[in-house]
């Protein structure tokens, strides 16, 4: 694999996103979030929203909860995205330096790949408010929209990678974009990558 991966964890409604596409914008390479979506459903038959719903999150706690309904021959439509998901982040890693955003890209390339592993969160206050900003008011309460977002994120990583969502120990990197703000948050990994590819 040539070059170094950057990887976005973040929290829902952190400003994750807009820092990876900020940050391979200022250092020229590509940026994949959204685009992953589209090719698993390409490969895998299922619809976008489909694969966006069950391709970062997961409900329930049980462990017949988590995998969700089965084909024909028995295998987990969970199963098969995560594996699809996989699948396509190898390949989009290997084909150059580039950032990715969530999917656990972290934990699929941790043995592949020269990684910066970045975790982007922020106070529940700041993520509010841009939750609110960037999707609009729900009837939900923003604050309880935040905290099931964050449980069924914690509860998909945990399940798919056996570590814990946030911790410390499995980034390089992690920011809080509500102190830092989201400029200065794109200016370190900048400033760190450049400085590690010199």
């Amino acid at each position: 694999m040539t070059g170094k991966i950057i990887t976005i964890s973040r929290q829902f409604g952190s400003g994750g996103r807009t820092v990876g596409r900020e940050v391979a914008e200022k250092l020229g390479l590509k940026c994949y979030d959204s685009e992953i979506i589209r090719q698993i459903a390409e490969e895998s038959g299922f619809s976008e929203d489909y694969v966006k719903e069950n391709g970062e999150y997961t409900e329930g706690s049980g462990l017949f909860n988590n995998f969700g309904p089965v084909d024909f021959y028995g295998r987990s439509n969970r199963i098969t995205i995560w594996t699809e998901q996989c699948r396509i982040i190898r390949k989009l890693a290997h084909e150059g330096p580039c950032v990715i955003v969530g999917r656990c890209a972290d934990y699929v390339l941790r043995d592949e790949a020269d990684l910066l592993r970045v975790f982007v969160y922020s106070d529940m206050e700041s993520r509010a408010k841009r939750v609110v900003n960037e999707y609009g008011e729900t009837d939900e309460k923003i604050e309880k929209r935040l905290r099931d977002k964050d449980k069924r994120r914690a509860a998909y990583y945990e399940i798919y990678t056996d570590q814990k969502f946030g911790d410390p120990q499995n980034y390089d990197l992690c920011l809080n974009s509500g102190t830092l703000g989201i400029d200065e948050c794109v200016n370190m990994i900048v400033n760190l990558y450049q400085k590690d590819n010199k």
